[in-house]
């Protein structure tokens, strides 16, 4: 469920008409609705009620500090993934005890930053990067708090390029190899182990994955237990699935994997941490474009928008679904027809949908693309020196633009011209 309804004919995000956004900043530009942010939110956290958990937001999904605000407010702690997105998540005002810190790469100098400001734990995924860990917190003389990421082997059944759980994959230690890595940890004085880490993957539409990987890190706890490490936290990972496409099925509710969470891992008295990311800010946003041109070509045609693939990445990079709506509601039994839906960038791949059914529309209408509140403006570029659009936030019948558009002389500016030009 979404705040994007029509009403009267009209495109609304909750109490403001998108019409009257496109006016007031020009197109193309996303916006958020903090009544779906918060609403997706609170479905996780009741979802793991009565059980000691954080809901820890994966901010790669979109880590505009508008958004992150908001949902700290209402009680997240954050999932970073570089030394950037650990300041930005400060600078909205999560604590550092409430931030942790994922991903295979951290350097040296991005680990002391966190161990400098608060982190919640590192969730450590190599041997290489356990030793720079231990090595720079004993030289900051403080002890660095960890899970082990491990790799269950799992096959989530989801697109390839987002798929993270199994062997071939690049992230975690294999499973397998669990009680030799936290035996190497608890021989080092810079660390504590406080718990186990995994994650299989993004945008998965069936449970049956995570039942599998969480009977799995459910007898490595005991495993570990018995070896003596202390064993407090599952980081338990992201990756529930929205619906890209109205007509599919839906994918399982938060309610469903809480049930998951509480069979296979509720009797081992551990804290549980989520990191959803696409599941809370994905149906938050749309991405708002405006019809330059419809061309005639050869046996099809094509809506040429004001939007392109370096707004939006997603189609061209995985070629992913969005639904694509009008912003004026066509008339009931308004045919449609099969149209080419493309950007201006100077590349085929800007193509957003071939062959999509669309109902007649003109140079000028607008048009919204679904599900574009994750992994769309974290993604954009300036390809083809194309500004960085507008991100804006609506709560009730207010407004905000939280990320200008910048002008041409600023995205020049940029640039320096060295001595000898």
């Amino acid at each position: 469920m979404d705040h994007f309804l029509y009403r009267d004919g009209a495109l609304f995000a909750e109490d403001v008409a998108i019409a009257d956004i496109a006016a007031a900043v020009g197109t193309p530009f996303y916006v958020y609705s903090t009544a779906t942010l918060l609403r997706h939110f609170h479905l996780f956290d009741e979802a793991l009620g009565g059980m000691d958990h954080l809901v820890c937001y994966a901010m790669k999904a979109n880590s505009n500090q508008a958004v992150l605000r908001t949902l700290a407010q209402a009680g997240a702690g954050m999932d970073v993934v570089s030394g950037g997105e650990y300041l930005r998540a400060k600078a909205a005002g999560v604590p550092g005890d409430k931030i942790v810190f994922s991903g295979v790469g951290k350097t040296a100098a991005e680990i002391r930053l966190a161990l400098e400001g608060g982190i919640r734990q590192f969730n450590v995924e190599s041997e290489p990067e356990m030793i720079v860990l231990d090595a720079t917190a004993r030289a900051m003389g403080v002890t660095a708090p960890i899970s082990i990421r491990v790799n269950p082997d799992v096959d989530a059944k989801t697109h390839a390029k987002i798929a993270t759980g199994k062997s071939e994959n690049k992230f975690g230690i294999p499973i397998a190899r669990a009680r030799e890595v936290y035996a190497m940890a608890a021989a080092m004085e810079g660390l504590q182990i406080i718990g186990i880490d995994v994650h299989i993957g993004s945008q998965l539409t069936d449970l049956e994955p995570y039942r599998l990987a969480y009977q799995k890190v459910a007898e490595l706890t005991e495993i570990l237990r018995a070896d003596g490490h202390t064993i407090t936290r599952l980081d338990l990972g992201g990756g529930l699935g929205i619906p890209y496409a109205r007509s599919n099925e839906a994918p399982p509710l938060p309610t469903d994997y809480g049930k998951i969470v509480r069979e296979t891992l509720g009797h081992l008295d551990c804290e549980i941490e989520i990191e959803p990311g696409r599941l809370i800010a994905g149906n938050a946003g749309l991405m708002v474009s405006e019809v330059i041109y419809v061309k005639e070509g050869e046996g099809r045609e094509f809506l040429i928008l004001d939007g392109a693939m370096n707004d939006l990445i997603r189609p061209a990079m995985y070629d992913a679904h969005h639904d694509i709506i009008p912003v004026v509601e066509p008339a009931p039994g308004t045919e449609q027809s099969p149209i080419d839906i493309v950007g201006p960038v100077c590349e085929s791949g800007d193509t957003f949908a071939k062959q999509r059914l669309m109902p007649p529309l003109s140079a000028g209408d607008l048009v919204a693309f679904r599900s574009a509140g994750a992994y769309g403006a974290v993604m954009a570029s300036e390809y083809n020196s194309r500004p960085m659009i507008p991100e804006v936030l609506v709560h009730g019948d207010q407004f905000a633009v939280i990320r200008a558009r910048p002008t041409f002389d600023e995205m020049i500016n940029r640039d320096t011209i060295p001595s000898w030009l």
